[in-house]
């Protein structure tokens, strides 16, 4: 699968909001999508096709040395091809460069695949968010990764 990994753009927010949809029970919407779009505060990656059409994204809000990734969504039909893997592990990258001292995420308790993915990359299992999901309500693993 041939993908390339770029900054969000306003042109791939119906891809995106339509991403939500799929990959979550509870999904944001495009303005929401839309407040996210990179600036001085945020960072959001899609991974796109070969069509320019975003397969999948990370976003990340960063206040002084903090990172807090918000999602990470992966099409249904382009998991395990290391999309997700791509987008975090160019993220991290983009930590780096910021000089945050660390990112942190949640990730639903049953959510076994992301918690590996997580793992891979350096985070850490830090706590947890009692009641934090909804549809189904659920626990959040929250991981954090030192930068420094």
């Amino acid at each position: 699968m041939k993908y390339e990994i770029a900054d969000a753009q306003q042109r791939h927010l119906d891809d995106l909001a339509q991403l939500e949809q799929v990959c979550f029970s509870c999904p944001w919407t495009r303005d929401q999508l839309a407040s996210e779009l990179p600036d001085a505060r945020h960072e959001f990656l899609v991974a796109e096709n070969e069509n320019g059409s975003a397969i999948g994204y990370v976003g990340m809000m960063h206040v002084l040395d903090e990172g807090y990734i918000s999602n990470v969504a992966v099409g249904a039909a382009y998991r395990r091809q290391g999309i997700g893997a791509a987008l975090l592990q160019e993220m991290l990258l983009r930590a780096e460069k910021l000089g945050l001292s660390f990112v942190t995420l949640e990730v639903r308790e049953s959510n076994q695949d992301a918690f590996r993915l997580y793992q891979k990359h350096g985070f850490t299992r830090v706590g947890r968010r009692k009641n934090y999901y909804e549809h189904p309500r659920e626990d959040a693993i929250l991981m954090t990764k030192l930068m420094k």
